[in-house]
């Protein structure tokens, strides 16, 4: 196999693997926003948080938001959004607890803010109903 066929055949996944990451990665994200509306599942920190405050937001963000970019619906406005959420949850939350991501618990919110903030730029991908209207990417 030549290397021009390795990169034809790669690259034609890239849009696929795309739309699956967008798709797991408003899955993980709206489980939060579970967590914090509903206390679903059980058990899950830090369970269920008064609406009427900025845990309360953030959950609506998270669950109305990771619905959205689930289906690419507004992908890059809303994915855009949610990366300053994260972003903002990092330095209000866990950077007062240290310099360090891995010792402040706040890789995952670094990770999120870094993952919204690419499919801001390259849009929601196939199999989206932004891409449905022509905006999908």
């Amino acid at each position: 196999m030549t290397t021009n066929s390795l990169n034809t055949s790669t690259s034609s996944w890239a849009p696929r693997l795309h739309a699956i990451f967008r798709i797991v990665l408003a899955l993980l994200f709206l489980s939060h926003g579970l967590v914090k509306l509903f206390g679903f599942p059980a058990g899950a920190a830090p369970g269920q948080v008064p609406l009427l405050s900025l845990f309360g937001l953030a959950a609506v963000l998270e669950l109305v938001g990771g619905l959205a970019v689930l289906v690419g619906l507004f992908t890059r406005p809303i994915a855009f959004v949610l990366a300053g959420e994260m972003a903002v949850a990092y330095f209000m939350v866990h950077a007062p607890q240290g310099f360090f991501p891995v010792l402040n618990g706040g890789e995952l919110a670094i990770l999120y803010t870094f993952a919204f903030l690419f499919l801001a730029a390259a849009g929601s991908g196939p199999w989206s109903i932004d891409a449905k209207h022509g905006g999908g990417s």
